[in-house]
């Protein structure tokens, strides 16, 4: 049987709403003052790209567990551009892992974004079906 995710998004007046989580937790949802709403919360679209850069993150920190490697640091900067017609989606986004440390094992850590990025990460998987995906993998040795 397959998986399901059920997600209730309830409106909270104006432009807000609160959705929550199959792990339990709530976030808001609201639009910026421009388009009528409070910036009271996350807009939807961002959170599509944080989405996108939470799964991938959570597979190179996994990996990064199981290969015992040694990371000071690590985050991912995901950069979307959104068409210019309506209805306006992303169709171009690049992801840049970067990675801090010492003792940084260069090449085990792009096999661990690549695993991500080609095997593990359903959210990716999805993105490819509409936007361009650029990635890219920085270390920074301090």
């Amino acid at each position: 049987m397959a998986e399901t995710n059920h997600i209730t998004t309830k409106w909270l007046g104006n432009m807000a709403f609160e959705s929550n989580n199959p792990s339990g937790h709530d976030l808001r949802i609201d639009a910026s003052p421009e388009d009528g709403g409070e910036s009271s919360g996350f807009r939807p679209k961002a959170l599509m790209l944080s989405g996108l850069a939470g799964c991938s993150g959570l597979d190179v920190a996994s990996l990064i567990k199981k290969m015992k490697l040694d990371v000071d640091d690590f985050y991912i900067e995901t950069i979307a551009s959104l068409t210019d017609e309506h209805p306006r989606y992303y169709d171009t986004v690049k992801l840049e892992y970067h990675f801090h440390g010492n003792n940084l094992d260069e090449k085990k850590l792009q096999r661990a974004v690549d695993l991500s990025i080609e095997k593990y990460c359903g959210v990716m998987e999805m993105f490819r079906r509409f936007a361009e995906l650029e990635v890219e993998t920085v270390f920074h040795t301090t």
